[in-house]
């Protein structure tokens, strides 16, 4: 197994010492030597064609700075030190303003039809990139398990709702969270003209809505299988919802006052995310929820968490 090894100012004995062996021709030529085996002290001076105590001066300086291991071994006149390498690769930190809050971002890509709950009222129907999963408008068909398959999901209204890990939290400090998809409005057919206020909800916590124009057609979706029929809707918009310690945005407008402190990611085993539309909602018109071999756009639901260390 290779051994990495991160050093930064904070360290600075560790790191002048290695740098110290390093700072040398003939012990550079040692470390490339035990790249390919191990070799006693001898063998180091024949091939490089230096003395013997030049060798052993050396190899002791490169151990001592734990560059290289080294062993006593029987030999036919007494015992041998034999020279292996021990670091693989040394990374030097050099900014320590910032190494104690280094940011991260970490993305999950979820399959659409990786839902977990589900209240779907028609019309309402999944189909993955070879045809229909199940009937269209009987909800009970979305506990279908060819489900799994699903590439675009339609509801008139209610929610769907997945479970994304939250691991990551549990070692750094969450900064932001946004979803993304691409998504329009459910009607018959398509009509380009036909709002909806799609919601989204982050641990059952209301993040805000955005209000779909409509459920596009007239022209077929980038990704869409040849026997998906040209009169069905074909297409969304990439929508991202986001969330920061500023409040919650629709791409770049807020739309409330939600913060990440707000949703208590690391409380729960895994972060929900639901997506629907309500019963009291002022354009009921609906969801089409695209993956990533349906509509314009090659991703499924996406969620990235940026976080601190």
């Amino acid at each position: 197994m290779s051994k990495i090894v991160d050093l930064d100012l904070e360290r600075s004995d560790e790191l002048y010492n290695i740098a110290k062996a390093l700072a040398s021709e003939v012990r550079l030529e040692i470390i490339k030597l035990l790249n390919y085996n191990s070799h006693n002290v001898n063998e180091i001076a024949e091939k490089l064609n230096i003395p013997t105590s030049t060798a052993a001066l050396n190899v002791k300086i490169l151990e001592d700075a734990g560059i290289i291991n080294t062993e006593l071994q029987p030999g036919v006149r007494g015992s041998m030190k034999v020279c292996s390498r021990k670091m693989d690769k040394i990374n030097i930190q050099l900014d320590t303003v910032n190494l104690h809050s280094q940011d991260n971002s970490f993305y999950i890509n979820m399959p659409l039809g990786n839902f977990v709950d589900c209240e779907v009222h028609p019309t309402c129907g999944m189909v993955n990139e070879n045809g229909f999963i199940d009937s269209e408008d009987d909800p009970r068909r979305f506990y279908n398990p060819m489900r799994t398959t699903a590439q675009l999901i339609w509801f008139h209204k209610g929610y769907i709702e997945y479970r994304f890990p939250n691991n990551v939290l549990q070692i750094g400090k969450e900064k932001l969270i946004e979803v993304s998809m691409e998504l329009c409005s459910e009607a018959p057919n398509y009509r380009n003209n036909w709002p909806s206020d799609i919601t989204m909800w982050v641990n059952g916590i209301e993040v805000g809505t955005w209000t779909s124009p409509g459920d596009f057609g007239g022209r077929r979706g980038r990704l869409n299988p040849i026997w998906w029929s040209d009169g069905c809707t074909q297409y969304g918009m990439l929508k991202t919802w986001r969330v920061n310690k500023e409040g919650s945005f629709i791409d770049e407008t807020r739309i409330s006052g939600v913060k990440i402190e707000d949703l208590k990611l690391k409380e729960d085993k895994f972060i929900t995310v639901r997506i629907g539309v309500k019963e009291d909602a002022e354009h009921v018109g609906g969801v089409n929820i695209f993956g990533e071999k349906f509509g314009d756009y090659e991703q499924n639901i996406v969620m990235r968490i940026d976080y601190s260390m």
